[in-house]
C-alpha cells in the first residue's frame, strides 16, 4: 500500500512539474516577444519596460527564469498583476472561496441525486428505469451554458424564485444565490454519474454470487447492502472523484454566465486583459487541484479494490 501511495505521489509531482513548464513557457511560445506579449500591444515608457524586464527576468535564460518563478510560486508568490498592480495571490484568494463553494454545492447535488437516481433506476427498472434513462440522456446532451440560460429564464426571470447574478452574502445568502449556478454546473455530470451507477448496480445484480445468495434465502436487502452496493461502489466512487475534477475545470463558463466573482470568471477576464501573471497563477492552481483530486481518487481506488494493489506489486 505504501508503494502505491508513493508511486501516485511521484506521478502527481511529475505532472505538476510538466504542467508548470507548459504554463510558464506559454509566454515564450506566444506570437512576438515575451515583452510585447506582457505589454499587451500598448505603448509603454522605457521605465515600465525596464520594470517588466526586471520583474520577469526577461534577460535571463528560460531555465533560470523558470526555476526562479517556480520557486516563488511554491511559496505563494506569483508576482504582481499587470492590470491591478497588486499581488496576484491577494487577488486570487478572495475569489477562490466563491469557486470552492460553487464546486462543493454542485458536487453535493451530483452525489445525492446522481447516485440516488441511478440506484433507483437499477432497483426499479420497470417503473423508474426508463424515465431515468430518458432524463439523463437529455441532461447529458445539453451543455452547461445552455442549462445556465434555461435555468435563468425559467427560475430567475419568469418565476423569480432565485437571483440571476451575484454571489450573495453570508452562508444562507451564498446558498440562495449559488443554487442556479450549482444546478447548471451539475446537470451533465449528475446525469453521467446516474448512468454509471445504474450500469454498475445492474452488472452486479446479474452476477452468479447474487443468484447464489438469493437461492440460499439471504434477504434481498442484506444482499444488496453487503454485496451488490459494496462491489458497485468502486466504479461509482471513481467516477465521482473524477467528476469533482471536471467541475473545477469547467466552472468558468458558469461563473461568467451568473456574474460570480470566482477564479474561473477572473481567469477569463485576465486572459482578455492579457494579465499574464494572474493567468499563470490561476492555471497552476486549477491544475494543482485537478492533480490532487485525481491522486486521491487513485489512492482511494487502490484502498477499496485489493485487485489494484495486487497488480501494482507485479
Amino acid at each position: 500500500m505504501v508503494r502505491i501511495v508513493a508511486f501516485r505521489l511521484v506521478a502527481a509531482v511529475i505532472t505538476l512539474l510538466v504542467a508548470s513548464v507548459v504554463v510558464y513557457g506559454a509566454i515564450y511560445v506566444a506570437p512576438g516577444s515575451p515583452l510585447s506579449f506582457l505589454i499587451g500591444g500598448h505603448g509603454a515608457t522605457r521605465q515600465v519596460i525596464r520594470q517588466i524586464e526586471a520583474e520577469y527576468h526577461l534577460n535571463d535564460s528560460f531555465p533560470v527564469a523558470y526555476v526562479r518563478w517556480l520557486g516563488n510560486g511554491v511559496h505563494g508568490n506569483f508576482g504582481t498583476s499587470l492590470v491591478q498592480h497588486q499581488s496576484v495571490s491577494s487577488l486570487i484568494e478572495p475569489r477562490l472561496t466563491t469557486t470552492l463553494f460553487l464546486v462543493a454545492y454542485a458536487a453535493l447535488l451530483i452525489f445525492v441525486f446522481g447516485i440516488g437516481s441511478g440506484l433507483l433506476a437499477a432497483l426499479r427498472p420497470r417503473r423508474v428505469g426508463g424515465a431515468v434513462v430518458l432524463v439523463t440522456t437529455v441532461a447529458m446532451a445539453i451543455p452547461p451554458f445552455v442549462w445556465a440560460v434555461l435555468l435563468t429564464t425559467v427560475f430567475a426571470v419568469d418565476l423569480a424564485w432565485f437571483p440571476a447574478i451575484g454571489n450573495g452574502s453570508g452562508f444562507a445568502g451564498g446558498l440562495y444565490h449559488m443554487t442556479l449556478p450549482a444546478v447548471a454546473l451539475a446537470m451533465v455530470w449528475l446525469a453521467y454519474l446516474s448512468r454509471i451507477t445504474r450500469a454498475a448496480v445492474d452488472d452486479e445484480l446479474g452476477k452468479e454470487y447474487v443468484e447464489t445468495a438469493r437461492a440460499r434465502g439471504i434477504p434481498e436487502r442484506y444482499v444488496f447492502r453487503k454485496h451488490v452496493l459494496r462491489n458497485a461502489w468502486i466504479p461509482i466512487s471513481t467516477v465521482a472523484g473524477i467528476t469533482v475534477a471536471g467541475l473545477i475545470a469547467g466552472d468558468a463558463v458558469i461563473e461568467v454566465a451568473f456574474g460570480l466573482n470566482g477564479i474561473g470568471a477572473y481567469l477569463v477576464q485576465s486572459i482578455e486583459a492579457k494579465d499574464f501573471p494572474v493567468v499563470q497563477a490561476i492555471m497552476m492552481l486549477l491544475v494543482g487541484i485537478f492533480v490532487v483530486v485525481n491522486t486521491l481518487v487513485d489512492v482511494g481506488y487502490a484502498v477499496a479494490d485489493p485487485r489494484v494493489r495486487t497488480s501494482e506489486r507485479r
